[in-house]
């Protein structure tokens, strides 16, 4: 068990504190907290909404990961040309040693972290330190959950200001009646969670940072999660969506920014490989759905899409520039 690094503040002599030591966020995200204290930490916020300095906000793009990144190439490109704009966390099994290079983006960018399990409440850890450590840095403003086999259907611009401008927190939020669904709530969760109140939706969400907030300073419904949900309940899909839906549904566009292809009823959805990658099939993703954006009818619904073989990345980097935009 490592200790704490939180200390209280001790001045030098003669030294005094400056605006900059408060909102600089570290270089590294490596800290030895634990995550109680780092929940307990990214939960501090200003109350004074007009800040005394000024604040580009960011976008955190937040990666869980098994180990390697094999679109981290993809994403490089993707991300080129607009450092000032983007934070980048990465949270794999705590046995996985990165081997970026000092140039590369994701560089340095590995969060303390612990096993995660599918479907259980390990798996909403896992979520929550990633928000937590992206809460650390006061610039970060909205937050895209993606996993190492997702990929960008835009260019950064595009995705920025869409995301940027939204009134919504972009969270799949649903009641699904099925066994798969409402079969998985359990009894014992009310009166605190009742039966009316079970949601189903995404794993892969993005949200501002009230509702990041809103998330890792939860103690409320997390307990009940740990207890009750359980194999068949799946902690990703139903923890997140239930709370938010309760706690701020009317702040949720009801939806995923994230295309998945569930070719048939299961866990798992399809993957994509070498053969599949086409300027049509690119075309067909971002076409084949329609949504509503800021209360308006709207054609663009996706921003990213998963889950993609390894065998991908080289048809896509291959591909016309034009095609993706970058």
């Amino acid at each position: 068990m490592m200790r704490s690094s939180f200390q209280p503040h001790c001045e030098e002599p003669g030294s005094f504190l400056e605006l900059e030591d408060w909102i600089r966020p570290n270089s590294n995200p490596i800290h030895n907290m634990s995550d109680k204290e780092l929940l307990w930490r990214a939960s501090f916020v200003p109350r004074i909404k007009d800040y005394p300095f000024k604040r580009v906000p960011k976008v955190a793009f937040m990666f869980l990961t098994r180990g390697p990144l094999p679109f981290a190439p993809l994403w490089e490109r993707f991300f080129k040309g607009n450092e000032r704009l983007y934070s980048i966390y990465v949270h794999s099994m705590p046995s996985f040693q990165p081997q970026f290079p000092r140039s590369s983006v994701f560089y340095n960018r590995q969060i303390p972290s612990q096993v995660v399990e599918w479907g259980r409440i390990s798996m909403g850890d896992a979520e929550r330190r990633l928000l937590a450590n992206a809460l650390l840095d006061i610039s970060n403003e909205r937050f895209i959950l993606l996993s190492e086999l997702c990929i960008p259907l835009y260019n950064f611009s595009f995705v920025y200001n869409y995301i940027m401008i939204s009134k919504y927190s972009f969270m799949n939020v649903f009641d699904d009646p099925r066994p798969y669904g409402r079969g998985r709530y359990r009894n014992k969760m009310a009166p605190l969670v009742n039966i009316t109140e079970w949601r189903k939706g995404s794993q892969w969400f993005e949200v501002n940072r009230k509702i990041a907030t809103i998330i890792v300073e939860d103690t409320r419904y997390y307990p009940i999660f740990d207890k009750y949900c359980r194999q068949p309940c799946v902690v990703d899909e139903h923890y997140f969506p239930t709370m938010l839906s309760i706690e701020a549904g009317n702040e949720l566009a009801n939806r995923s920014l994230t295309w998945v292809y569930w070719s048939r009823d299961g866990p798992h959805p399809g993957t994509f490989g070498k053969s599949d990658i086409t300027e049509e099939f690119i075309d067909r993703v971002r076409n084949q759905d329609r949504c509503e954006y800021n209360d308006k009818n709207y054609t663009v619904c996706f921003l990213f899409a998963r889950k993609f073989a390894p065998s991908a990345l080289k048809p896509l980097l291959d591909m016309d520039s034009k095609v993706l935009g970058f």
